[in-house]
């Protein structure tokens, strides 16, 4: 079972939703539905499914429905109809009790604009969350102090936002986030307003970070080069509606229509392209070109494969944890996904 599923989820504003909601079931667009009923549609049947511990980045263009998306799952938006369910348990049938407890303990929430508070320094910042529960000052102080030296912030703790840069705000609100120990973190364009560089390190910052405390993500954006980088699965939104959902290899390598394949037009797939999507199944190899061959993983990028391929031609072994060739790479897999990405531009 997923640990959040999101189904058949509808979001029309306006004063009376459910009059078009028929109109909308039967097809009509977001922009037929305004000019015809005044009325907005901010999602169209979405359905997601998001596993226990993974990275799920939702993305589209500004009033694709991304933000009123994530903003469904702790009910901060209530849907006209759909359900959503996280480790089975209904959020919409929740009590306002159980709806505060489910907020205070098992997500947590990252903003775009930090959302610090500036009178009060940053470990009090961070354990803000574990105060609105009720914790005591010296354990949630300690708590808090965890979580700053996690994101790299030691010595910071007594400062206050102000006398920190964009990018070490950010780090705050990520430690605030992880403070109340919560499963699952909802990022909402969260790395948007920083400068390219510390948005650069920040995106780097949260895979390692996710490598040991892996949480359940939800992550906004609107950039692709982002979701790409991040995601283990992306859900692109266009008109409140899903355009794809896929890994990010799939969604380069096949994209579902023309609006996809504009938004993957112009990246570059050897920066996304890994291992395990191009290589060949295992062969038995010659003995001199098992003493010239090199060991990768299966996560290794296309363009950390193609010098040693290309300009060294060394076949690469990929072995999985364990050490055991699992599958080769050679000329051919280069070309065959080079070509691939040639087609897929060519025909869109």
């Amino acid at each position: 079972m997923a640990k959040i599923e999101i189904k058949n989820i509808y979001k029309i504003f306006g004063d009376d939703p459910q009059s078009v909601m028929k109109m909308v079931k039967a097809g009509a667009d977001k922009e037929e539905v305004m000019a015809k009923t005044a009325h907005v549609v901010g999602l169209d049947n979405v359905s997601v499914s998001v596993e226990e511990g993974e990275i799920f980045v939702v993305m589209g263009l500004s009033g694709s429905g991304k933000s009123t998306l994530i903003r469904h799952l702790n009910r901060l938006i209530e849907p006209t109809s759909g359900s959503i369910h996280v480790d089975g348990e209904d959020v919409l049938a929740m009590s306002e009790k159980q709806l505060t407890r489910f907020r205070q303990h098992k997500l947590s929430m990252v903003f775009q604009r930090f959302g610090l508070l500036p009178h009060k320094n940053i470990i009090d910042n961070v354990a803000f969350g574990l105060q609105v529960q009720g914790v005591a000052e010296t354990e949630r102080h300690r708590q808090a102090q965890e979580k700053i030296d996690l994101v790299g912030l030691t010595g910071f703790e007594h400062q206050y936002p102000d006398q920190l840069s964009g990018g070490m705000q950010q780090r705050v609100g990520l430690a605030r986030a992880l403070a109340t120990d919560p499963d699952i973190l909802l990022m909402d364009e969260a790395f948007s307003a920083l400068d390219p560089l510390i948005r650069n390190d920040m995106q780097k910052r949260l895979l390692e970070l996710q490598t040991s405390l892996k949480k359940t993500i939800m992550f906004i954006t609107h950039d692709l080069d982002e979701a790409l980088f991040l995601g283990d699965h992306i859900c692109i939104l266009e008109g409140g509606r899903v355009a794809q959902i896929g890994t990010p290899e799939e969604i380069i390598q096949n994209p579902a229509d023309d609006y996809v394949a504009a938004f993957v037009g112009d990246v570059n797939k050897t920066k996304v392209l890994r291992a395990r999507t191009i290589m060949a199944k295992p062969e038995k190899l010659s003995d001199a070109a098992r003493k010239k061959a090199i060991q990768m993983g299966p996560n290794t990028l296309l363009e950390d494969l193609m010098p040693p391929v290309l300009k060294e031609n060394l076949t690469i072994e990929i072995i999985d944890e364990n050490g055991k060739v699992i599958g080769h790479i050679a000329g051919q897999q280069i070309a065959d996904a080079l070509m691939k990405e040639k087609a897929v531009n060519t025909a869109h």
